[in-house]
């Protein structure tokens, strides 16, 4: 499972995306709402049941795997079955 700890490079790059969007006069806050945003954001993330890309794409090449194994033995026990007819 994605542990809690997100990746900090991200949450700033998520963070700034949304500061760079804000009107010049809430600039002067930015430094505060920026670690206040990145704090929330992490919670939120932190509660959610997340993987990272490397293991989702770990399982995706096991399940591609599995099913080309499944379509195969599917394949062998139908050429078994008209065999034995």
């Amino acid at each position: 499972m994605f542990e809690n700890k997100l990746d900090a490079k991200k949450l700033d790059e998520l963070a700034r995306g949304v500061f760079d969007k804000l009107p010049g006069g809430f600039q002067t806050m930015q430094h505060d709402m920026e670690k206040n945003l990145k704090a929330a954001l992490q919670s939120a993330f932190g509660k959610l049941d997340l993987v990272s890309r490397d293991d989702f794409d770990i399982q995706a090449a096991v399940l591609q795997r599995t099913r080309e194994k499944l379509e195969s033995l599917e394949a062998r026990v139908a050429e078994m079955e008209k065999q034995l007819k």
